[in-house]
């Protein structure tokens, strides 16, 4: 077995440097690194909570066959970055407030997740207090077989 401790950091291919750091930083990210943007080498931004988002670009190439998970065409890649937040209520708030649109909604054993997309359609899923989604999925899998 691996030994892993944690995720050091995601990194994400923008399009647009300007655009995208502005949503990042509404999020409350903070820019502490242009590790040569237009080189392809990362904006390395940093949320007081811990994650690294390393944003590569620019992109040289149109947007390829959506992987997303809330398209009914299922492409093979990375779907969607899952964070925790501490209220959801407030959470859903924000984002609205902000005019960022909630492309999605799930509430999970009492769980409350909403999902929105960054400028280049990324999904970020926002996970309401509550145990792990790992956790809640087990223990719903554990039920069903008992």
């Amino acid at each position: 077995m691996l030994e892993i401790k944690n995720v050091d950091h995601i990194g994400i291919r923008i399009s647009d440097r300007d655009r995208s750091v502005a949503f990042y930083e509404l999020l409350g990210f903070e820019l502490i690194a242009d590790g040569g943007f237009d080189q392809g080498h990362p904006l390395v931004m940093v949320h007081p909570s811990g994650i690294n988002f390393n944003l590569l670009g620019p992109a040289n190439a149109r947007q390829g066959e959506n992987v997303l998970m809330d398209e009914d065409v299922k492409y093979p890649g990375i779907t969607h970055v899952a964070v925790k937040v501490a209220s959801a209520e407030a959470t859903e708030t924000f984002v609205t407030q902000n005019g960022i649109a909630i492309t999605g909604r799930r509430v999970f054993r009492g769980t409350k997740t909403i999902f929105i997309r960054d400028p280049d359609r990324n999904v970020l899923e926002l996970v309401g207090p509550g145990p792990a989604v790992s956790e809640l999925i087990k223990e719903h899998v554990e039920e069903i077989n008992s």
